[in-house]
């Protein structure tokens, strides 16, 4: 096994220093002046300019519990964007009259500071106080303000926090609950807060009470409030790993009470219920129930002992629970049965719960609840969309009439196009589903397949006018696969790849591309390949892996470093999905499929574009810097650029997301379409004008 210490290209992992920030300049210039010249990516760098700031896109509203709709909008003459709000009779006109609370582009120029919005948390008592999150460049750590709605200012001498990662949250109008870095020892090793305090109004940060101390090795802690009337309540958590946690209900005098249920489980306490998502199977006195169920039980009374659950959704073979929302008196369950969304709601009685079909879901397309409101009444916000539909925005009550607020205008031509769902046969016999969308009977052509595969988080069916622009309109089909490792089918389908068994996704992900040959849909060399993060590493390991299968791969801010994943940024958080690099047992695996020491110099790679950030700062952007790093010193056809800001997401405004997403289809419709390389030269003796002592 080799060490870190082998590894030729660690000063890539140096985030602004000289060599590593000049390396990257070199390679952005690169790029740009293969792919981001011409008439034709100038056109569609524009055309995916105009889907991102229209002004007939739908303002999706979050209810802040009074009487206003509230909105974060971008377009042309706001990029950094607005948050404002406006009456539910004002929403329902083709233009509402909207109350700007917040310029952002304003706020940036007069504080010389480079705003990207990350989120506001209102106080819900009184609706006029709230916490605003900005991001320096788009970054996960954020600069956290108290803002006076009424006023529509910052509070002079209000609750403040310096950039971090923090985790704030109400407890009345004088007090929060703060998670942040309060100096040395205070953060966990995947640099989130290990330490909760709260925080009284008009005393130092420093002064503020321990609530709860977590470990360093856990992901983090948090606390929060719940202040429903009559339903007052405070707890606090500690995260394990990124799928287990302990949660406490903290009494007045301050005990801890430990909820008693599977690590793994996730709860949701609302008024006087306790609703438990299961990751694994719980015996509960002569009952086991089944990994992927929701349970219920009344609160108290499962504090006190009682142990008597109602199951609210029990899975099935092709069927898993992907969410659920409350309002004041119903909950409303959001399905999948072969990745086809159903929505219900169901009421709870004296002595079971009823059942019945959410009204206003079209049946096919799919459908998922925008916001709800608890404290106000049983409203739903609905949206429905599909490949080829541009989403509708319903509003509705339970029990009550549905009525049409928004619809999406359409940003490509779908006549002729339609959407089918396959099913291809993985190496070890599973059937993986996925959707191709594009002209049905159209001769085998250039394809764009996407996926992602981890941390039980689904691909579902959704409309995109960037891809239908950039890609559909141009005469290519896109296609989504849901591979094992999301949640398509609920714990169980995550399960199956997680850790050791990791190569399972990736042999699905392979057999869906070996099956859209086999149907004729494509050909290895008009395919191409695209995901971002978890799925930009299944992106490394498809190019190394699987070459012979693709003709080209996109990957976004990807995972590609097995051995110091967990090491850099928020990597140690990841250890449950991936497992630990510094255990041999674990390493011998990871090092089979890790994609930066998979690298060989006599195979034959697709060409491939890599996609990060600067700012990123939960997946390091050295990942990406080392990959392209290693591909050219082997003779590879590999292309890079590198944001400088954006975070995670690698762009912090549409300009920005015009740019980066042209860029990428630009590289894939020129290197499946065109015989003219766009490889990029190769730079022999890279690690070693840096010092190194010669190839790994």
């Amino acid at each position: 096994m080799r060490d870190e210490g082998d590894d030729p290209y660690l000063w890539l992992e140096d985030l602004d220093g000289a060599d590593a920030a000049g390396w990257v300049r070199d390679r952005n210039a690169e790029t740009v002046a293969a792919l981001a010249r011409g008439e034709r990516f100038v056109a569609l760098r524009d055309e995916i300019r105009q889907v991102l700031d229209a002004e007939d896109r739908i303002p999706y509203p979050g209810w802040r519990g009074d009487r206003y709709y509230y909105n974060f909008w971008q377009d042309a003459a706001h990029p950094r964007g607005l948050w404002r709000r406006t009456s539910p009779e004002q929403y329902r006109r083709p233009e509402p009259e909207w109350d700007v609370l917040l310029d952002v582009d304003a706020l940036a120029a007069e504080e010389g500071e480079n705003w990207v919005w990350r989120g506001v948390t209102v106080l819900r008592a009184g609706y006029r106080r709230c916490l605003i999150s900005l991001s320096r460049g788009g970054a996960d750590a954020v600069v956290v303000r108290e803002f006076d709605v009424v006023r529509r200012a910052f509070v002079a001498d209000g609750f403040t926090l310096p950039e971090a990662k923090s985790r704030v949250c109400w407890i009345d109008a004088d007090h929060v609950y703060v998670g942040t870095d309060f100096g040395p020892g205070s953060l966990t090793r995947s640099g989130y807060p290990r330490i909760v305090k709260r925080w009284r109004r008009g005393t130092p940060l420093a002064a503020a009470e321990v609530v709860y101390e977590g470990r360093a090795e856990d992901v983090g802690v948090v606390a929060w409030h719940d202040p429903t009337p009559g339903f007052e309540r405070d707890f606090v958590g500690r995260g394990l790993d990124f799928y287990r946690q302990e949660t406490y209900l903290l009494s007045e005098a301050g005990e801890r009470i430990r909820i008693p249920m599977p690590e793994d489980a996730h709860l949701d306490v609302h008024r006087e219920w306790l609703v438990v998502r299961l990751r694994s199977p719980w015996t509960v006195g002569e009952v086991t129930y089944p990994a992927g169920a929701l349970l219920a039980a009344r609160f108290d009374a499962f504090l006190t002992g009682a142990r008597e659950m109602a199951v609210l959704f029990q899975p099935g073979a092709r069927t898993a629970l992907t969410g659920y929302v409350w309002t004041r008196h119903h909950l409303i369950l959001a399905t999948l049965a072969d990745v086809r969304s159903r929505l219900e709601v169901l009421t709870p009685g004296e002595t079971q719960w009823r059942r019945e079909p959410l009204a206003g879901v079209p049946q096919d397309e799919h459908s998922w609840i925008v916001k709800t409101d608890p404290d106000l009444g049983d409203d739903y916000l609905l949206a429905s969309a599909g490949f080829l539909q541009p989403a509708t925005l319903r509003l509705g009550q339970v029990g009550g009439a549905v009525e049409t607020l928004k619809r999406e205008p359409a940003f490509f031509d779908a006549e002729g196009l339609a959407v089918r769902q396959f099913f291809a046969i993985s190496a070890d016999g599973t059937r993986v589903p996925y959707f191709v969308v594009g002209e049905p009977d159209a001769p085998a052509g250039p394809a764009l397949l996407t996926g992602y595969g981890g941390y039980e988080v689904p691909q579902l069916p959704h409309y995109d006018g960037v891809i239908g622009r950039g890609w559909l309109a141009r005469g290519g089909r896109y296609v989504v696969a849901n591979i094992r490792g999301g949640g398509e089918y609920g714990p169980q389908w995550h399960r199956a790849a997680m850790r050791e068994n990791r190569p399972r996704g990736y042999e699905d992900f392979a057999a869906v591309a070996a099956d859209l040959v086999a149907r004729g849909i494509t050909a290895p060399a008009q395919l191409g390949i695209e995901g971002g993060s978890n799925g930009g590493l299944l992106m490394g390991v498809m190019l190394t892996r699987y070459p012979s299968l693709l003709g080209a791969v996109v990957a976004h801010v990807p995972v590609l470093d097995m051995r110091r994943y967990h090491r850099l940024l928020a990597g140690a958080s990841w250890m449950a999905e991936y497992g630990d690099p510094d255990r041999a047992e674990d390493w011998a695996y990871l090092r089979e499929y890790s994609p930066y020491h998979n690298i060989r110099s006599g195979a034959v790679y697709p060409p491939v574009l890599f996609i990060t950030s600067t700012r990123d700062d939960r997946v390091h952007p050295g990942h990406a810097r080392k990959m392209t790093a290693r591909l050219r010193e082997h003779g590879h056809d590999v292309s890079y650029y590198e944001n400088v800001e954006g975070g995670h997401g690698a762009a912090a405004n549409n300009e920005q997301r015009a740019f980066i997403s042209a860029l990428a289809l630009e590289f894939l419709w020129r290197t499946l379409t065109e015989p003219v390389n766009v490889a990029l030269p190769r730079q022999a003796g890279e690690a070693a004008a840096q010092g190194a002592t010669g190839p790994w």
